[in-house]
């Protein structure tokens, strides 16, 4: 028991970062499902540099493999040839939910990129069926398990935290705090994939009279 309550204490103050940008004023979250308070405006929690030592190095291509809440079974490797934006988040982050609408439009809009949710905390999938039927999005939602992450991608120090992987499987970037779909297609053009559409030119008005 002593063990759980540490770790929700632990994960409390990892996910300080839930807040939004440095410009702005925080928001108050709401707390999470399992009655644990809330943090509101902490900076980032630092890791311990003896801790960050013993951790083993992160593989170049990292994989994952985890269950939808719909039934499904969703395979980070079965995504090679796409910009993949693997989205660290929570249901009482409100950065994370602002940032939700953009990414399943990516999701949606882009043939050349997919999304998947990774709800970092402990909620059952009922509930969070029903968040999402309030907030719906057109990706995958996987609940992970906040006691065992997966292994391949670091602990999240905030959230909502996001990874871009390139069509070869590789991180190309990671995000800490909330991403734009903007500064995800930017970070895409500047590692090599497709450029931002760029505003059509508006063709000048012919004088009245003139062929």
């Amino acid at each position: 028991m002593k063990r759980r309550v540490s770790g929700v204490i632990l994960i409390a103050l990892l996910l300080a970062a839930c807040q939004p940008a440095a410009d702005q004023p925080a928001e108050p979250a709401s707390p999470p499902a399992d009655g644990t308070p809330a943090t509101t405006g902490a900076d980032p929690a630092q890791p311990d540099a003896a801790e960050d030592a013993e951790q083993a190095p992160r593989p170049e291509e990292p994989g994952l493999q985890v269950a939808t809440i719909d039934g499904g079974q969703y395979d980070l490797a079965e995504h090679r040839g796409k910009w993949v934006v693997v989205n660290f988040w929570a249901t009482w982050c409100s950065p994370c939910l602002k940032e939700m609408p953009e990414l399943s439009a990516l999701h949606t809009m882009r043939e050349h990129i997919t999304v998947v949710g990774l709800a970092y905390e402990e909620i059952d999938v009922p509930s969070m069926q029903s968040f999402l039927a309030e907030h719906p999005v057109a990706y995958p939602i996987a609940i992970i398990d906040v006691y065992a992450p997966p292994a391949d991608f670091e602990t999240p120090r905030g959230l909502p935290m996001t990874y871009l992987i390139a069509p070869d499987g590789k991180v190309a970037r990671q995000f800490l705090g909330p991403v734009t779909a903007k500064e995800i297609e930017t970070a895409i053009a500047s590692n090599g994939g497709p450029a931002l559409d760029p505003p059509a030119a508006e063709e000048p008005e012919k004088e009245a009279g003139k062929a």
